[in-house]
């Protein structure tokens, strides 16, 4: 299995002389954007993948007047009062100040990843956004280098403009974020086969504050048994080595911290690897956890095996069970 080129993001076009070059007879646009999981147990920052579900559901009009305006059609879920903290409204503003556009949108979302999950709702919002009005304004920018401008929607809900969700949000697939300085994006082949189970526990833990408890220094050996693991799973991707997938998530750095935000989490993890995971960890900052498997029938038996293990801790979860999402977004 051939790997994918880099996606070394260069020169994008700047806004001087840029025209609108709307998609024909048509003001709005859907949009489905995938939840999406960070980290993948050793890659904390750098490696991410989307899912075929759940995920949200955007629809931008354009408007006469400049602007952005944000509709909320989701029950139980509540938007910042401060629409400049929206993560797709901070996305979209960066775009557009790139493009040098004072086009105005509305952005009517139905949000069906909850906030604080551990599965990219931030990040899904942020590259729905940015991916729905390049589609409008026809392309003007690559999908590549529409990254960076959802990692300014991340920044402003976490406070790091980290990739590892953006990223898979837009391209699909496995990526890993070779570099941050500058933006290195790799898209890394995986088996078609491959699917993961995930486990909803219904609490939640804002990523900032994950990322406050983590330790600011690491030791070197674990730096190097974290190194291993990195390597070790995008080989075992590439190959099509189960065995070595499941070898490689191992976190060594930042699991042994978070996972004590969960309640019941070793018992769940245990659960997923008797019933056949290749290897379950955090998902994102949690309090999701994800189970890679290489079958859906198997993907369903960890998922019950996770359901049963967290009802033992009196805790209500909701559990998916999906295929690697190779598309990213779509119009729908």
């Amino acid at each position: 299995m051939a790997a994918s080129p880099p996606l070394l993001l260069g020169e994008v076009p700047q806004g001087e002389g840029f025209s609108h070059i709307l998609m024909a007879d048509s003001n709005s646009i859907k949009i489905f954007s995938p939840a999406t999981v960070a980290n993948v147990a050793c890659g904390f920052d750098i490696l991410g993948f989307a899912l075929d579900h759940p995920g949200d559901e955007i629809q931008v009009r354009l408007k006469d007047a400049p602007g952005i305006t944000v509709l909320n059609q989701t029950k139980d879920t509540v938007f910042p009062a401060d629409v400049n903290k929206n993560t797709a409204v901070v996305s979209l503003q960066a775009y557009l100040a790139h493009l040098g556009s004072e086009q105005g949108f509305e952005i009517i979302f139905t949000k069906k990843i909850k906030p604080g999950s551990g599965i990219g709702s931030s990040s899904a919002s942020a590259a729905a956004s940015v991916f729905a009005v390049n589609e409008l304004l026809g392309n003007p920018l690559s999908k590549e280098n529409l990254v960076q401008f959802a990692m300014q929607g991340e920044k402003a809900a976490c406070g790091v403009a980290h990739a590892d969700n953006v990223a898979p949000a837009l391209l699909g697939g496995f990526v890993l974020v070779r570099s941050y300085s500058p933006l290195d994006i790799i898209s890394i082949p995986y088996p078609a086969e491959l699917y993961c189970t995930i486990i909803h526990p219904q609490i939640e833990v804002k990523t900032e504050d994950a990322r406050k408890i983590l330790r600011q220094g690491i030791s070197l050996k674990d730096a190097v048994k974290q190194w291993g693991n990195v390597g070790g799973l995008i080989a075992g991707l590439m190959k099509g080595d189960y065995a070595l997938i499941g070898r490689s998530l191992e976190d060594a750095i930042i699991e042994p911290i978070r996972s004590i935000l969960i309640p019941g989490y070793d018992a769940v993890k245990e659960a997923a690897l008797k019933a056949g995971a290749l290897g379950c960890c955090i998902s994102g900052s949690g309090p999701s956890m994800f189970a890679l498997s290489r079958s859906q029938e198997e993907a369903n038996q960890i998922a019950s095996a996770m359901k049963k293990a967290f009802t033992r801790y009196e805790i209500d979860n909701i559990d998916y069970v999906s295929k690697v999402n190779s598309q990213g977004p779509k119009v729908i």
